[in-house]
């Protein structure tokens, strides 16, 4: 029994010193991914294109698939923002709102298009972002923008995560 727990701790201590892991690649098929613009179903304008912008930059930067347009893609993701809600968290004593939360819901379908199959269907992705105003109104329209900004980027790289370390 001794044995046997030493060899897995030499194995797990070798894999982890040599850079390997456990997970496996991504097909050899799967080079590049395309984008195409979310579709927006929520009342909030121009959401679709902050997270649309940050999934696509998150895709690029970590350089496992290249992205290209949709004739030329190996594989597609399809996003839906279904839901942007934003909610009052924090008061002062007078209470005024001085923290809000912004909650964003999506759909998401990654299809491989050179062996036509749906890779995954998730409904219902949710990410936060919170974030601090300092009274007027002009300030938390612009934090929200920003608050949106962040958000977009904490989702884009949870999708690729979730897409690429399934793999």
């Amino acid at each position: 029994m001794r044995r046997r727990t030493a060899l897995v701790v030499l194995v797990a201590t070798m894999l982890s010193g040599c850079g390997y892991g456990l997970r496996g690649t991504l097909p050899g098929h799967l080079r590049t991914i395309a984008i195409p613009t979310f579709t927006n179903r929520t009342s909030e304008p121009g959401v679709e294109n902050f997270l649309t912008r940050a999934v696509v930059e998150a895709f690029s930067t970590n350089g496992r698939l290249r992205v290209v347009g949709p004739a030329a893609a190996d594989s597609i993701l399809d996003g839906e923002v279904t839901g942007y809600e934003l909610q009052s968290i924090a008061f002062d004593p007078s209470a005024n709102v001085r923290q809000y939360r912004l909650i964003v819901t999506m759909n998401l379908r990654y299809r491989d298009i050179k062996e036509e199959k749906l890779l995954f269907d998730r409904r219902g992705y949710q990410e936060r972002a919170d974030f601090r105003v300092a009274g007027a109104v002009s300030d938390t329209i612009a934090r929200e923008q920003g608050a949106l900004r962040q958000a977009s980027v904490d989702i884009a790289r949870a999708i690729v995560a979730f897409t690429l370390e399934r793999f």
